[in-house]
């Protein structure tokens, strides 16, 4: 079973607003569309089925049918804001023939084996406590020959959190349950994914934190109080004066990850 820490609401409308402002209409994970090519690079989506896991707002979903040519795409997310959010965002853009969005409480994907030709997700699988389980599941709706394909945020090793990164996820107030690429990799050996790739990503996101950090203090901090408060963009600021400590010292350690389910 697939379960997180607490299936209640964590990105709510006031999330939703802050983190468009700061990373686009559409996104709630940091690099926008082109971090979106960037984790499927080399792979073919066109006239392919995709499952979207962690989906947000759809944001993600939409672009991989709009930019990569899947031929059908589904999100899917435990949070009914985002979700509603989503169906919303699809329906406006005449979609809906080709992309939906899925809600279930955490537990195992509601979707048939076999299902899809490729998996994806985007810096939402840290959320999910048992790695074991989360891969095993999303082997088993994957069509033989078919592609996990994820950007992710991790911690550098499965040891006991320095205060730094502890007082970080505190300021985050999120249930993340990060795991190091070794411990991510070894569930989806064991689950049963070959030639997996595993590409950190910490040198790129250190320095997009960083100018993050310079836009919400400066040019951007008057257009995100405008639309969620001030109050809650000093907030937000502290969190990512914490993160970008644990980005520096390399414990924070965002990453694509990659991996196929043999045909046979």
């Amino acid at each position: 079973m697939i379960e997180t820490a607490d299936a209640e609401p964590e990105y709510d409308d006031t999330a939703i607003r802050f983190l468009a402002a700061l990373w686009g209409d559409g996104y709630l994970s940091p690099g926008g569309p082109e971090e979106v090519d960037r984790v499927v690079e080399g792979l073919s989506l066109k006239g392919k089925t995709v499952l979207d896991i962690g989906c947000g707002v759809g944001g993600v979903t939409l672009y991989l049918v709009a930019r990569h040519g899947a031929a059908r795409a589904t999100g899917f997310d435990v949070e009914g804001p985002v979700i509603e959010a989503a169906r919303r965002r699809a329906a406006a853009q005449g979609v809906e023939d080709r992309v939906r969005f899925v809600q279930a409480p955490p537990g195992p994907l509601p979707f048939a084996d076999a299902s899809f030709d490729v998996v994806f997700s985007k810096d939402a699988l840290l959320h999910v406590r048992d790695k074991d389980a989360l891969f095993a599941e999303i082997f088993r709706v994957l069509k033989p020959g078919g592609v996990f394909a994820a950007s992710n945020w991790m911690i550098s090793h499965d040891g006991e959190p320095s205060p730094d990164m502890k007082a970080y996820v505190a300021a985050e107030g999120l249930s993340f349950a990060m795991a190091s690429p070794a411990r991510y990799a070894k569930a989806m050996r064991r689950a049963g994914f070959t030639d997996l790739a595993v590409r950190d990503r910490n040198p790129w996101y250190r320095e997009v934190a960083r100018a993050e950090l310079a836009r919400l203090k400066g040019p951007l901090y008057a257009q995100a109080a405008a639309a969620v408060g001030a109050a809650y963009v000093d907030k937000n600021i502290q969190t990512w004066e914490a993160m970008q400590k644990v980005l520096d010292s390399g414990e924070h350690r965002p990453t694509h990850l990659r991996g196929w389910k043999p045909v046979g």
